[in-house]
């Protein structure tokens, strides 16, 4: 087969072209970071980083969760905290009461104190986060105790559960039923509320005792279960980081460009380039304005 000199001109250039497509590929490797600009250039790689950006996604809906769930569970559990500080504190008033002679005055700055605390009982009962009652399950929207102006103090605990999922399967109450801390149909209230008019009748004093210590050991045992709670979730939050960060390091090495070989494989492209073109100077045959010089 004869070869021409337009076929010459026409292979040179189709090389040429092809070698600056590869430089341009380098030099978008470069200047992204990225092996790959558009998903044709390598499918493989394309499909993998769309499934680990999925999987990264995953993870990071998952610790916004475990973030809800540490938030609900702390204000929980220093909700019951303060419930617990004033509980003892009426059981301190109850010993106080029973033990040696106390004035008429200094009964009636019991009383008060007494009624004091059972209004801050109910203002715990009622703690509100964002809106929501967390001591009412579901039915967050209504406050789950009321106390009228005799002091009457009624509660209506929803104990339906709040679940949120931290993992895959993996799903947390986030919740304390008010029951479980108050005692069903808020018998915590009623203790205290008995412990009040026993005050003011000087009476049965001891018996009071007893009661509030029966309150204080649920509340003592519900902070125990919430504490389980946040400490399985902690774990949770430590097993999604460890995925991330592995989950992170495999996208990285499926797109991330490696510097040296990209740089190295351009300035081989960019000798070719040159060799190319001095090759193609010397094989195309020189013309009449040549000569003409």
């Amino acid at each position: 087969m004869r070869v021409t000199q337009s076929m010459l001109s026409n292979n040179l250039l189709r090389n040429l072209t092809h070698n600056s497509t590869q430089m341009n590929k380098y030099m978008d490797q470069l200047y992204t970071g990225k092996k790959i600009s558009k998903p044709s250039d390598d499918p493989m790689v394309a499909m993998k980083g769309v499934s680990y950006r999925s999987e990264l996604a995953r993870i990071e809906q998952f610790e916004r969760n475990t973030s809800e769930t540490n938030s609900r569970l702390e204000n929980t559990d220093a909700a019951i905290d303060q419930a617990n500080h004033a509980m003892q504190r009426l059981k301190e008033l109850a010993v106080k009461a029973s033990n040696g002679p106390n004035s008429s005055d200094e009964y009636q700055s019991i009383i008060e104190e007494a009624k004091q605390l059972q209004e801050h009982l109910v203002d715990i009962a009622n703690t509100s986060v964002n809106g929501k009652y967390i001591f009412n399950g579901t039915n967050s929207d209504i406050a789950p105790v009321t106390i009228d102006e005799n002091g009457e103090v009624a509660a209506n605990f929803t104990d339906d559960d709040v679940l949120i999922e931290v993992s895959s399967g993996v799903t947390v109450k986030t919740n304390m039923n008010g029951s479980t801390v108050f005692g069903e149909d808020g018998e915590l209230f009623n203790t205290v509320g008995k412990f009040i008019e026993n005050l003011e009748m000087e009476e049965n004093i001891e018996e009071s005792i007893g009661e509030l210590d029966t309150s204080i050991e649920g509340i003592l045992d519900s902070r125990a279960e919430i504490g389980a709670r946040m400490n399985r979730v902690e774990l949770v939050e430590n097993r999604l980081a460890d995925q991330k960060i592995v989950t992170t390091k495999t996208l990285s090495d499926n797109e991330d460009v490696d510097f040296a070989e990209a740089i190295t494989n351009l300035i081989t492209q960019e000798s070719l380039h040159r060799a190319a073109l001095s090759a193609g100077s010397r094989i195309i045959q020189p013309s009449l304005v040549d000569f003409l010089r």
